[in-house]
């Protein structure tokens, strides 16, 4: 489907009973879809939620400028020659994330008037951008993030203003995020409702039980 203002986006339900609905974000540069992402927005649907993806700027069905793709390029060859990426890292993905929040915030416009949508929202995924919408979307009422080891340091500061309930996804051996930056991000959120589940293996090893026990999170707190 396509949403208002031009923004592609795929919708995963079942049944025709108002459902709550999860903001399901993949990383930087990955597209609504690739097969990870699709793979967990249908398990979700199973348990009874209306999941929604969009395309970040730049990604899948949104064209890329020439200086994004020089950017991340760039932040490719610094890492890859373990070379410092901070200052790469923040002039590319800090003027991201404020492109892609106000998509987000659309796209919830749109669905929401839906009226197979109905009741909370929570959102999954991509750590940068769900805290920028977890303070600025009243609407959501629940998160799951991802890794957290790369934010910009605006999200890192506006992390202490997260007060809904939070489930926070840690790779102990991600090799694109550094470990005690993610531990130190969970550490700053300021909700009191936050759980930490750290697991063994590298950035796409997230075992396949910790979709099941996301949906039970958002059990919890959406249902």
């Amino acid at each position: 489907m396509t949403l208002p203002g031009a923004l592609p986006g795929t919708l995963w339900m079942r049944g025709s009973a108002p459902a709550p609905l999860i903001l399901m974000a993949h990383n930087n540069g990955l597209p609504k879809g690739e097969p990870r992402l699709v793979a967990r927005a249908r398990h979700s649907a199973a348990y009874g939620y209306a999941v929604a993806a969009i395309d970040a700027p730049g990604c899948g069905d949104r064209p890329r400028s020439a200086a994004d793709e020089q950017a991340r390029a760039d932040l490719r060859r610094a890492m890859q020659a373990g070379e410092p990426v901070d200052e790469i890292f923040e002039s590319f993905i800090g003027p991201l994330v404020e492109k892609a929040v106000p998509g987000w915030r659309t796209t919830l416009d749109a669905l929401l008037s839906l009226p197979e949508i109905g009741g909370l929202v929570g959102y999954s995924g991509w750590t940068a951008v769900g805290i920028r919408l977890a303070v600025v979307e009243p609407r959501i009422a629940a998160a799951g993030f991802f890794a957290g080891g790369y934010v910009p340091r605006a999200q890192r500061e506006e992390a202490r203003q997260v007060t809904i309930p939070l489930l926070f996804l840690l790779q102990w051996d991600d090799e694109g995020n550094p470990r005690q930056r993610a531990l130190d991000l969970f550490g700053a959120f300021g909700t009191k409702e936050k759980t930490l589940h750290a697991n063994m293996g590298g950035h796409t090893g997230t075992p396949w039980f910790e979709a099941d026990d996301g949906n039970r999170f958002f059990a919890r707190h959406l249902k």
